[in-house]
């Protein structure tokens, strides 16, 4: 399983001779470094249940990303902000990942916390995302925890009964509210965002009258390529 703290790691990290004068040598240490961490990251991507476990249909991905509030920022700064937490292809493994995570109701600014199909980004221009949409629940305060973890169960647990639509979940941490969401692969198909939909309500338990707002990926780019700076403002916040 992934160690929670591989985002965090120089993947140039490691023991070099700086007074090496052999450029042939140079070059060998290079390819070898490029081979390592080639092998590394296919390592790190190759998350398999342990003995014993309990697997999941997929394998999931959490991430993390906070922003200065008011800053516009693009699309390649956002990338760069968002850090992955760790990958889990069990029951177990991402009990051990979500125990040691802070909940949402205890996070500060803004503040995002992302759970995503194992290669799947949390931006709207990934290709599974492009073409999709994401079912978006205003929040008072104080709800965020729960609502979050009884979501993410439900993701993980099968729950939407939509194939592989289902792309991820984002809790969203505001200052006067705070949001969730779930994002899905085809916009266009209507019966499978009412099945979300009606999906969403039940394992929130929420009041007949929740608003619920879908926005497709298209129509997020659309308002942030027009705004004042030009500039993606968050490729993650359902807002």
């Amino acid at each position: 399983m992934n160690n929670k703290f591989d985002a965090l790691k120089d993947d140039d990290s490691g023991d070099h001779d700086q007074n090496e004068e052999n450029s042939t040598q140079k070059d060998g240490e290079k390819e070898k470094t490029e081979r390592d961490k080639s092998q590394s990251s296919s390592k790190r991507k190759a998350v398999v249940p342990g003995p014993a476990e309990h697997p999941l249909q997929y394998n999931y991905t959490f991430w993390y990303s906070r922003r200065t509030p008011g800053r516009p920022t693009s699309s390649q700064s956002y990338e760069q902000n968002i850090k992955q937490i760790g990958t889990f292809a069990s029951v177990e493994q991402f009990w051990r990942f979500y125990s040691h995570m802070v909940r949402p109701g205890d996070l500060t600014g803004h503040s995002d916390f992302h759970l995503f199909k194992e290669g799947i980004k949390p931006m709207w221009e990934d290709d599974a995302n492009k073409n999709g949409g994401k079912w978006i629940i205003r929040l008072r305060k104080g709800l965020a925890s729960r609502c979050w973890e009884n979501l993410i169960l439900a993701l993980l647990g099968e729950q939407f009964m939509v194939g592989e639509e289902i792309c991820g979940a984002v809790v969203s941490v505001r200052f006067q509210e705070d949001i969730i969401s779930i994002w899905n692969k085809t916009a266009s198909d209507q019966a499978t965002t009412a099945r979300i939909r009606d999906t969403l309500r039940r394992v929130l338990n929420l009041p007949p009258n929740t608003i619920m707002e879908y926005k497709t990926h298209t129509d997020s780019i659309k308002m942030n390529m027009v705004s004042p700076s030009g500039a993606k403002v968050n490729h993650a916040a359902p807002a």
